[in-house]
């Protein structure tokens, strides 16, 4: 479910939101009902075993909001009695308050996105928070009851910020979470950042210091006891986000508000982008869709390399792809596990650092192209 709304714009976004003083919950709650009537959500097969609230900013809901939000879901779907429930959340809108409701409501897991611990980078990004208030919001989400949750980090600020990625790294593991996500700093040319670079007034951060912060938070927290499971992803044993593991094994999804997007194991459709164009189909009870594309057995074959090659438990592979695939075994790309009638590899994190490169080339020979 995607919540557009947030209180301003990070440099660096690029994504479908919506800023608002003033979030409009009963109405957005009320148009979610509306798209799952006009979309006959209740016919989707048995109870849904993961709900993600992702944004935009869903935190900035609130404690009634988030609920409304549940509420009308449940009007047409079930939740499995075990569903893991994900809200992402900034650490200004966790509160001791707002935790309560929230877990009260059915949320069990939050995804916080810290971003960094350094306020002169935080104040850079646009971010409301400081160090010290995700530190308290950590806190108030424990002691509330949530101790699932995960961070989020960002890395490859620019040179001139002088951030030091290792203190982050240090805070972050002192902070003991299950789960954190790291994701390397893109220029989109649509952003606050985009703008900047294109003025000449930001650079963006070096590959070599790209590669190189990212292997050191490879090497920090798997000695920290992490699982690096997934290219941007870390979990300590047993606390992988269920969610996001399912989009990786290609299970079927459904998307719900704007830009939202969905699967149902044959075809991807999303729905139109913008709030107000959703918010006004909705409204005139019509389908907010703004595209759809059945999958050829060409987009099967490419998303099955890609997203093998992109998780921990690898990909499986014939003896001529092993073949192929000798130069990358020799270059420490991947490591190969051979076994008496299966061959499976998986990327090291210097391979993932190649994985566009590796799952086109990969495609291309699987393809026979």
């Amino acid at each position: 479910m995607h919540v557009p709304f947030c209180a301003r714009r990070c440099s660096y976004c690029d994504f479908s939101i919506a800023v608002r003083r003033q979030v409009p919950w009963r109405e957005y709650a009320a148009a979610i009902h509306r798209e799952c009537s006009i979309r006959q959500v209740q016919d989707v097969t048995g109870p849904l075993s993961t709900l993600y609230f992702g944004g935009g900013t869903p935190s900035r809901l609130g404690p009634d909001g988030v609920q409304a939000m549940l509420d009308a879901l449940r009007q047409h779907v079930m939740l499995a009695d075990n569903a893991e429930v994900t809200l992402e959340a900034n650490p200004e809108d966790i509160t001791p308050s707002a935790v309560e409701a929230w877990r009260e409501a059915g949320i069990n897991r939050l995804s916080i996105g810290v971003q960094s611990f350094d306020d002169l980078v935080l104040s850079w990004m646009h971010r409301v928070h400081d160090a010290a208030g995700a530190e308290r919001a950590i806190a108030a989400a424990r002691a509330g009851g949530i101790d699932a949750f995960s961070l989020d980090l960002i890395f490859a600020t620019p040179d001139r910020l002088a951030r030091q990625w290792n203190v982050d790294l240090e805070r972050v593991i002192a902070l003991q979470p299950d789960h954190v996500s790291l994701y390397g700093l893109t220029v989109e040319p649509h952003t606050p950042l985009g703008r900047w670079h294109a003025r000449g007034q930001e650079s963006e951060a070096s590959e070599e210091r790209y590669e190189r912060e990212f292997l050191a938070a490879h090497e920090r927290l798997q000695a920290a006891g992490f699982e690096h499971y997934e290219v941007s992803n870390f979990a300590r044993p047993g606390r992988r986000a269920r969610h996001n593991s399912a989009y990786w094994r290609g299970v079927p999804y459904l998307g719900l508000g704007p830009s939202a997007h969905g699967y149902d194991g044959v075809a991807r459709r999303w729905n139109v982008e913008a709030y107000a164009a959703w918010d006004r189909a909705v409204r005139d009870l019509q389908d907010p869709v703004g595209g759809e594309e059945v999958l050829t057995d060409e987009n099967r074959i490419a998303e099955g390399v890609y997203l093998g090659l992109r998780t921990h438990d690898g990909l499986f592979v014939s003896e001529c792809e092993l073949a192929h695939m000798a130069e990358w075994e020799r270059a420490g790309w991947i490591t190969v596990h051979r076994d008496a009638d299966a061959r499976r590899v998986v990327c090291t994190a210097q391979g993932w650092m190649r994985l566009d490169a590796l799952a086109a080339d990969l495609t291309a020979f699987r393809s026979g192209s």
